[in-house]
């Protein structure tokens, strides 16, 4: 049986000690199966950034387990089978867009082997070694920017460099925290459709970090709705609209039902006792 992508088992995360701690997590299961993108959302402090870190390997559980394909994230780290897509860019600004998105490919040469001790992960349908990066750059627009450096670009733009750049690696799960956050909204939505677009080429399990319904329900296979004080998840909903999901689905009425739901889910969550 195939490991989930993504298995966190009664998870903790807790932040300080004694009466200034803050439970940033508590008692978070969570199982996403590979190759589906999943969308965490929830109001501020609910330790949806944290949950991703923990999945990132870039802080530890202080409690339950994290395990990403089976292993632990420190272990899929190294094995280049998880990418990162933080809200700022973080491109490298004295190197061309091009060499920004290869990068990647050059650092950790032994992390095929590794892949191979991982289960069935090397003999995934397309991880037949590094994409052709100039073509990925040209699917989301950037075909005509590769030599430019980051100060060329406009802020959709690098930001569109830094999908591809995590893209390029193949990686079998991809962690995106608020990357369109700070875009207008026809950015956004030309994003999202290039991100699924990739998603699409690729088949990487994407979990996706949003303060934003509408965002959420175009984008994912599931929503888990997250609550805070302390942060856990109260539900997570699947989204059965049918892909691929264009401009259109905006306007049909499944779309804002699902829209409805998750709006309750997070009201209710926000009243609750526990999480007065």
């Amino acid at each position: 049986m195939q490991a989930a992508a993504i298995e966190l088992s009664s998870v903790r995360k807790v932040y300080g000690s004694g009466a200034a701690a803050t439970v940033a997590l508590d008692d978070v299961r969570l199982s996403i199966e590979p190759g589906r993108i999943a969308t965490l959302i929830g109001p501020s402090g609910c330790g949806k950034s944290t949950l991703l870190r923990l999945v990132a390997g870039l802080e530890p559980a202080d409690a339950g387990s994290v395990r990403v394909h089976g292993v632990t994230p420190d272990e899929a780290c190294a094995a280049k089978l998880i990418g990162f897509v933080p809200q700022a860019p973080a491109l490298l600004p004295w190197l061309s867009v091009l060499r920004n998105v290869t990068l990647p490919q050059k650092i950790n040469s032994g992390a095929a082997k590794r892949r191979e001790r991982i289960g069935d992960l090397a003999d995934r349908d397309g991880f037949a070694g590094a994409p052709d990066m100039r073509e990925l750059l040209r699917k989301v627009g950037l075909g005509d920017a590769v030599n430019k450096l980051p100060s060329q670009l406009s802020g959709g733009m690098r930001q569109r460099a830094a999908i591809v750049r995590a893209f390029g690696l193949r990686p079998d799960v991809l962690l995106m925290d608020e990357p369109f956050s700070a875009l207008d909204e026809f950015t956004r939505e030309s994003l999202q459709d290039q991100l699924l677009a990739l998603w699409d080429d690729l088949s990487t399990t994407v979990l996706f970090v949003t303060h934003n319904v509408s965002e959420a329900v175009r984008l994912s296979d599931t929503v888990v709705v997250m609550a805070p004080n302390p942060g856990r998840i109260v539900e997570a909903i699947d989204i059965g609209l049918p892909r691929p999901r264009n401009q259109q689905v905006f306007a049909e009425r499944a779309f804002h039902d699902c829209e409805d739901l998750i709006r309750e889910k997070l009201y209710s969550a926000w009243r609750s006792p526990d999480a007065s």
